[in-house]
C-alpha cells in the first residue's frame, strides 16, 4: 500500500509552509513516528513525523514553498527494510558535509581546470597550485582564477570566504512584517530612566526563599509585566489595536514576551496576565521560554497577544528603539543596568539605572498617553513594595 503524506496544517490562517530539511533520503526504509523533515511556516519550524513505516519516496525538494495538504512524500509500507535509528543532530550535519576529492598535486589541478581557467592562468601566467576550486568536485573556474590572481594592495582572498544561506519562512515573514510596521503606522517612541534599587534590595533578600518555595527565580520580567498591566488598566488606548476604521481595546492583558530560540527570535504569549501573580508570571515565562528554546513553542502560543516586552538588556543594549509587533500598537523595550550617578534629595548617588523605551502607534495613542503609560511603569517600579505588592512583601510572593 502506499501512503500519501500531505503537509498537515501548522495553524489557523496558515496556507503554506516551506520544507526547510529533508532528514531522510529518497528509498530509505523510515519506522512510523520517525521525524522525516523540518517545515518552516511563517510563524514556526515543526518537525514532520512519518505516519507509517516503510520505504520513503520524496515529492518535493529541501527549499520548495508547498500548500497545506499537498503530497510531498509516499511511503511504501508494505516494502520492507531494516528500521534505524532517528538521526541525531551529529547525523545530520554529517549528511549535508560535501567530500572532495585531494587536489593538492600539480597533475590534478591541471586536470580540474576549466577549460576558460586555464586560458586565463597560461595567459597571466598565474600559478594555480594554491587556488582552491569551487566547482563541482572541486573544479577550478575563471572566477576561481581571477579571484586567485595577485595584485598590489590585494589582500590574500585565499583566506577569505563567504556563504550563501537561503532564509528560512519564519525569518523572511518577520521581515516582511518589520516593514509594514515602519510603513503603515505612525509609529514614535517616548523613553524615561527607571531607578532599579529598590527591585535589587526585594530581589536579593527574598530571591532565594522564593526560587526554593515555587522552583524559579524571581526575575526581572514579573516585575516589569506586573507595572506594565497596572499601566495598560490605567491607560487603556495602549492595550488597543486599529482594525480598520475601528479601534478595538482590550479588557484584558495577554503579554507577549521576546525570547530567542533556535531559529530566531520569538514571541510567545502570557495569557491574561492581569490575573497572573508574581509566581505565575515566572513560572508562565520559564515554561513558554523553554518551549520556544526546544523547539516546541506553537503557533497558538505566539498569537493574540494585545501589548509586547522586549528585553534588549539581556544582549547588553544601553537604548533601543524597539518596532512594533503588530498588528498591537505598543511595544516596552527594557535595556542593561548600568551603575549611574543619580540626584537623591539633593546629594549624587550610584544607583542601577535602566533606560525604558515605549514604541507606539501614534495613530491611536497620543503623547499624553504614552508618556503616561511609561511613567506609570517607571513608578511601579521605582516603589514595587507599595505599588505592586500592596504593602504586603511575603504575601504578595506567595512566601506565607
Amino acid at each position: 500500500m502506499i501512503l500519501k503524506m500531505e503537509i498537515p496544517s501548522p495553524g489557523e490562517s496558515i496556507s503554506e509552509v516551506e520544507i526547510a530539511q529533508w532528514l531522510v533520503s529518497d528509498g530509505e526504509y523510515v519506522d512510523k513516528d520517525q521525524i522525516i523533515a523540518e517545515i518552516d511556516s511563517d510563524k514556526a519550524t515543526l518537525e514532520l513525523p512519518a505516519e507509517q513505516s516503510g520505504v520513503i519516496t520524496l515529492k518535493a525538494e529541501e527549499g520548495d514553498v508547498v500548500e497545506v495538504g499537498q503530497v510531498v512524500c509516499h511511503i511504501d509500507t508494505e516494502a520492507e527494510g531494516i528500521s534505524k535509528e532517528k538521526p541525531t543532530v551529529s547525523d545530520i550535519s554529517e549528511k549535508n558535509l560535501e567530500v572532495k576529492p585531494d587536489t593538492d598535486s600539480d597533475d590534478s589541478k591541471s586536470e580540474i581546470l576549466s577549460p576558460a581557467a586555464r586560458k586565463i592562468a597560461e595567459e597571466k601566467k598565474i600559478d594555480v597550485s594554491n587556488i582552491k576550486g569551487t566547482g563541482k568536485s572541486g573544479r577550478i573556474t575563471k572566477q576561481d582564477v581571477l579571484l586567485g590572481k595577485p595584485a598590489m594592495g590585494k589582500v590574500d582572498d585565499s583566506k577569505r570566504s563567504e556563504s550563501r544561506k537561503k532564509l528560512s519562512m519564519l525569518r523572511r515573514k518577520v521581515a516582511e512584517r518589520l516593514v509594514s510596521v515602519k510603513n503603515e503606522t505612525a509609529m514614535l517612541t517616548t523613553f524615561n530612566e527607571v531607578d532599579m534599587s529598590a527591585i535589587f534590595a526585594l530581589r536579593k533578600k527574598y530571591k532565594e526563599k522564593f526560587k526554593e518555595k515555587h522552583g524559579v527565580n524571581l526575575g526581572f520580567m514579573s516585575f516589569f509585566t506586573l507595572a506594565s498591566v497596572r499601566a495598560l488598566n490605567e491607560f487603556p488606548a495602549v492595550n488597543s489595536m486599529i482594525d480598520g476604521s475601528d479601534m478595538i481595546t482590550y479588557n484584558y492583558c495577554d503579554i507577549s514576551i521576546a525570547v530567542s530560540g533556535p531559529k530566531g527570535l520569538m514571541v510567545p504569549v502570557i495569557r491574561s496576565a492581569e490575573e497572573l501573580s508574581f509566581k505565575g508570571v515566572e513560572l508562565e515565562v520559564k515554561r513558554l521560554a523553554e518551549r520556544a528554546r526546544d523547539g516546541q513553542i506553537t503557533v497558538d502560543e505566539m498569537t493574540g497577544g494585545t501589548f509586547t516586552i522586549s528585553n534588549g538588556g539581556v544582549f547588553g543594549s544601553m537604548l533601543s528603539t524597539p518596532i512594533i509587533n503588530p498588528p498591537q500598537s505598543a511595544i516596552l523595550g527594557m535595556h542593561n543596568i548600568v551603575q549611574r550617578p543619580v540626584a537623591v534629595d539633593g546629594k549624587v548617588e550610584v544607583r542601577p539605572v535602566m533606560y525604558l523605551a515605549l514604541s507606539y502607534d501614534h495613530r491611536i495613542i497620543d503623547g499624553r498617553e504614552s508618556v503616561g503609560c511609561l511613567v506609570h511603569i517607571k513608578e511601579a517600579l521605582e516603589n514595587p513594595t507599595e505599588i505592586l505588592m500592596n504593602n504586603n512583601i511575603e504575601k504578595a510572593l506567595e512566601l506565607i
